[in-house]
């Protein structure tokens, strides 16, 4: 294996923005991450994996890392007791997958059309939208445990996913190289309605009895309507990570305070199954004073959606992670709330 040196990597993300990886290698089957993972611990070197670069802000000095670039495709489905197991490798594009599974009527990722990204991402992220998360259906995920040097499976209860987490973004970071996913998919099953703004839309196109394809359709049109779909190059909106921060998760003390500070009553909340309640970022965005559109230098929000730093000409990954902390003060200021960073960060200081 023989890497290249000072490879950009800022067209390789959604934002645009970055410096060089030292290291770079495109991996296109397992023994090739292997390798990869070999010739990095043998050089004291850490190892970064790249996907489709959705879900990612590069510090503008680069990487000094080994950033491997995983390609590996192929997608397998199976029958099993009734279900239908999907396995598909780690650099599938995501939305291609869903498309497929809707088409075939396998029930359980159609909420989640339209995302951007690649397959191995989304056990990582606990990727979620639409009142479905890819952990109402992962069975089994095949990883690479760069602490062991092997290759391990890991099944769907192992992966301590929680909300837009798992063991593999912040349990154990940096350990596991993702190659391979499966889901267990429902043939001829309904689609999934838990969500308003979905049964809106589809009270609006008059679809009584929704079929997946029709779910799919909504969810992309709620989508692109808001700049979620990555597929326009004339969308002004379209240098993004989509959503910049999770919606924060706070205890009853905490949503009391909240309450006081924000002297509304009528803010979204969401009471989860621990008794906590989940509230809408968005809403806390615009409420400490940030208007969908607005402009902090080369760098502001989208114009259709408050959750989404955009980036403008002339715009580095400093300006948006400066925003980015701007925001979050702000809503620490306004509201009380503590709003954490979706997309990961790769910097020098994270090496």
């Amino acid at each position: 294996m023989t890497p290249r040196e000072r490879v950009p990597l800022a067209p390789r993300t959604t934002l645009a923005v970055g410096g060089p990886a030292r290291w770079f290698v495109e991996a296109h089957d397992e023994e090739a991450v292997l390798e990869a993972h070999t010739w990095a611990k043998a050089r004291g070197i850490p190892l970064r994996v790249l996907g489709g670069g959705s879900n990612l802000v590069i510090a503008d000095e680069g990487v000094d890392a080994l950033v491997v670039k995983v390609d590996l495709r192929g997608v397998h489905p199976r029958e099993v007791d009734g279900t239908v197991e999907l396995t598909a490798a780690a650099g599938e594009p995501w939305d291609d997958l869903v498309r497929r599974a809707v088409e075939q009527g396998w029930a359980g990722l159609e909420c989640l059309s339209g995302i951007p990204g690649l397959v191995g991402a989304t056990p990582i992220q606990n990727v979620g939208a639409y009142g479905q998360e890819v952990s109402d259906t992962v069975s089994e995920v095949r990883a690479l445990d760069t602490r062991e040097g092997r290759i391990v499976s890991l099944a769907g209860g192992d992966c301590g996913f929680a909300y837009r987490d798992s063991r593999f973004k912040s349990g154990e970071p940096r350990r596991w190289v993702v190659l391979s996913v499966r889901y267990r998919l429902r043939p001829g099953g309904p689609p999934t309605l838990r969500y308003a703004d979905v049964e809106k839309h589809l009270e609006d196109r008059r679809l009584a009895a929704p079929t997946l394809a029709d779910v799919r359709a909504s969810v992309l049109a709620i989508r692109r309507a808001k700049s979620m779909v990555l597929d326009d190059p004339r969308d002004p909106n379209r240098r993004s990570c989509g959503s910049f921060f999770t919606n924060p998760i706070v205890t009853t003390a905490e949503l009391a305070e909240i309450d006081r500070r924000v002297g509304e009553r009528a803010m979204p909340r969401w009471p989860q199954p621990d008794g906590r309640v989940k509230l809408s970022a968005a809403w806390l965005i615009e409420r400490a004073g940030f208007t969908r559109g607005h402009r902090h230098g080369v760098v502001g929000l989208s114009t259709r959606h408050a959750l989404a730093i955009v980036c403008h000409e002339g715009a580095r990954a400093r300006d948006v992670l400066d925003f980015a902390r701007h925001l979050q003060a702000a809503v620490v200021d306004r509201c009380g709330a503590r709003l954490s960073l979706e997309p990961v960060v790769w910097d020098q200081a994270s090496r």
